[in-house]
Order: C-alpha cells, then structure tokens, then sequence
C-alpha cells in the first residue's frame, strides 16, 4: 500500500483549512486516512503551521512520499518556522507567542495614532494662533485707516475752510480794488 503525506482540505467556501496527513494514495482527498500529522491555516497572516515532526520523520522513514505542499511545509518544519506539536506546551507557546506578537504590533499601532493625533493637534493650534494674529493685523490695519481717513477728513475741511478764506480775501481785495477804480 503506497502511502502519501497529503493535504484534506476543510473549513468553509473561500476559507480554506487544512489538515496534513498520512494516507493511501488510491484514497481521495479528502477521504479516509491513516493517520493525522498536523494542521495548515493559510488565512492567518503569518500563515499557520502545525505539525508532529516525529510522526512526519516516522512516515518518511518508512518510504511515504509528500506532495510538493506537503515537502514545503516539512522544510519549514526543520528550519524551526513550523509549531511542533511533539514537544509538549509546543502548542501553547506558540498560541502566547502570535499573542504578544499582535499585542505588541496594537500596541505600534496605538502610539501611531496617538503620535499623529498630537501632531494635527499642534497643527491646529498653529494654525489658530497663525489666525488670531492675522485677525489682530487685520483690526489694527481697519484701526489705522480709520484713524487715517479721519485725519485726511479733517485735513480736507481745513484744506476747505483754507480755501474759502482765501476766496473770502481775494473776494474782499477785489471788492477794494474796485471801490478804489470807482
């Protein structure tokens, strides 16, 4: 009986979870089998790999060939990427792991924002400030040329009045002159 490492596959439409085992290679894919060797969830980011490394050493010993995926996943396993379901507390080491892992990666995260919030905070405050001065300018420049047109007010009025003395003189000087004709 010619005996395979394969993958079953399970979980729902368009959420693939699968199981590596030991099977007959006249069996299906996901039919009977001999024996389960571990797990593979390519929906978790870094995907997940489970497997008993003294089962899947066993199986190869005894001449079981693997299918490509399966021959990838093993390599992952003896270069250590892979949880290694024969140590005991292997399992829930590497749960606590990916746990502080996505802790820590909230935690980046959180600081992220909070740095950003701060920033458009300041930004803000610039930008309030920058607009009370702007408003102050403003009012000062309104201040300056009211006062400028009031003075330029009172300066045409005595222009005026100026005018119309000096009319008022020549009218009075012309007026002699004349008497003086007469």
């Amino acid at each position: 009986m010619p005996v395979r490492l394969r993958m079953q596959r399970y979980g729902a439409k368009k959420r693939p979870f699968y199981r590596v085992v030991a099977t007959d290679k006249r069996s299906p894919r996901d039919g009977r089998f001999i024996e389960m060797l571990g797990t593979y969830d390519p929906l978790h980011e870094p995907a997940t790999v489970r497997l008993n490394s003294e089962r899947v050493e066993y199986w190869l010993s005894v001449g079981a060939q693997p299918t490509d995926t399966v021959l990838s996943l093993i390599r992952r396993m003896r270069r250590g990427d892979v949880v290694d379901l024969s140590e005991e507390g292997a399992d829930e080491a590497a749960r606590k792991a990916q746990a502080e892992q996505k802790r820590q990666a909230d935690e980046a995260r959180r600081a992220e924002i909070a740095e950003q919030a701060k920033a458009e905070a300041k930004k803000a405050e610039e930008e309030a400030k920058a607009a009370k001065e702007a408003e102050k300018a403003e009012k000062a420049e309104k201040a300056e040329a009211e006062e400028a047109s009031e003075e330029g007010e009172e300066a045409e009025e005595a222009s005026e009045e100026a005018e119309k003395a000096e009319e008022s003189k020549e009218a009075e000087e012309s007026e002699e002159t004349s008497d003086e004709e007469e």
